[in-house]
């Protein structure tokens, strides 16, 4: 590919991408295109990622980069995690899944653990040698939270957590499990905890299959089985029992920004791959890009990934300034992830009969996209909480 997806738009750079955000973008593809890129395949076949690539990767240092140093972690924000990710989607490896660990496993643990949880988890995590996931859907409870049926009974100084976990990005490689579970049933909302799970250190803990997805295939997505897994009380994220849902929804408008960075970011490779494309190829003898509705298409589809763009870096650096409401957070996933559909698509359309070709990059796009629009809460829950603010 020539043509670079990060300056397919020539849009000056935000505040917010300053100096070493931009250098850990380039060092971020850089190793993402020479590590990861050329066994991507052999991960899409897999339907998994290997520890190695993990530890690589944190020795790489794009593990827990806006964890603090006194954590392991570089010290950063969401501007230099938005670069991690942009990096994946812009080189193709958008089943790596660093984005979860990163920007929404790890700030659990930062913004709610205890001091000792942070020093004995986060270091671990920055290394890759603890792989983290959140276990929140069930089969009976996607959107709806409030319907989850996994419980933690007291036991002395320990729970016992029982029930399973259904469609949890990084499932089979993850041994640090952030459990959303009831430990007061009665109490609706206000009686979900959240409690970590080391699954190297109990017994009970069970991996069902891994998932057999449309797309983003080589993102291990798992179903979970607590059968009566034995945990100390000590791993309850924050001070008493009963603020999971709390936590929660303080999380969800970051774990929603990053769902609309992959957005933005395969939008652009999708504009990139699919001008290399007509440029290339030729047609009644001409360039495809020298027709009038391949003209007509492409500057459609830059014009929104402009606004798009331009939309999207106002929500980090708003996030950044610690100013990003559910509602725009919520319009950003929804929107992003809608046009981000509509560009793949587009763009597919422009490739003929080769778009449709696995060996092509806009076909696995066109597969990796659909999912956006559904986890971290569906396009349409995003539309009812935008609703309420009217």
């Amino acid at each position: 590919m020539t043509t670079n997806p990060a300056e397919v738009l020539g849009l000056p750079k935000p505040a917010w991408v300053t100096e070493d955000v931009a250098i850990l973008y380039d060092m971020a593809t850089r190793f993402l295109s020479e590590e990861i890129a050329p066994r991507y395949d052999e991960f899409e076949k897999a339907e998994s990622f290997d520890r190695e690539s993990w530890t690589k990767a944190g020795a790489a240092g794009l593990l827990c980069a806006s964890m603090p140093e006194e954590y392991g972690g570089a010290g950063g924000s969401f501007a230099h995690e938005s670069a991690i990710i942009e990096a994946l989607s812009h080189v193709g490896v958008d089943g790596f899944g660093l984005g979860l660990h990163n920007s929404i496993v790890a700030p659990y643990i930062l913004h709610y653990g205890s001091e000792e949880q942070k020093r004995k988890w986060l270091p671990k995590m920055a290394t890759g040698e603890l792989i983290g996931a959140i276990a929140m859907t069930e089969p009976g409870a996607g959107s709806d939270l409030q319907g989850i049926k996994t419980r933690a009974d007291r036991d002395g100084n320990h729970y016992r957590i029982s029930g399973s976990k259904t469609f949890i990005t990084n499932g089979q490689l993850a041994n640090l499990i952030i459990v959303v579970t009831k430990t007061d049933p009665s109490q609706g909302a206000k009686g979900i905890s959240l409690i970590v799970v080391e699954t190297d250190e109990v017994e009970g803990f069970e991996r069902g299959r891994n998932l057999d997805k449309i797309g983003m295939k080589s993102n291990d997505t798992s179903e979970l089985f607590f059968n009566d897994v034995r945990v100390p009380t000590s791993n309850l994220l924050g001070h008493e029992e009963g603020q999971g849902f709390v936590q929660l929804m303080q999380q969800l408008p970051q774990e929603r920004l990053q769902i609309g960075t992959g957005a933005i970011g395969m939008i652009e490779r999708a504009l990139a791959v699919t001008l290399d494309y007509v440029k290339e190829r030729k047609a009644f003898g001409k360039a495809v890009i020298d027709f009038q509705n391949t003209q007509f298409k492409l500057a459609e589809l830059k014009t929104e990934a402009t606004i798009a763009r331009v939309f999207y870096n106002d929500c980090v650096a708003r996030h950044i300034a610690s100013g990003l409401d559910t509602v725009t957070a919520s319009m950003a996933k929804y929107w992003l992830s809608d046009l981000q559909g509509k560009v793949v698509d587009e763009c597919l359309q422009l490739h003929g009969g080769y778009g449709y070709m696995n060996e092509y990059p806009i076909a696995r796009m066109y597969r990796d996209a659909r999912v956006q629009r559904i986890y971290g809460g569906t396009n349409e829950i995003m539309k009812l909480l935008i609703a309420r603010s009217l």
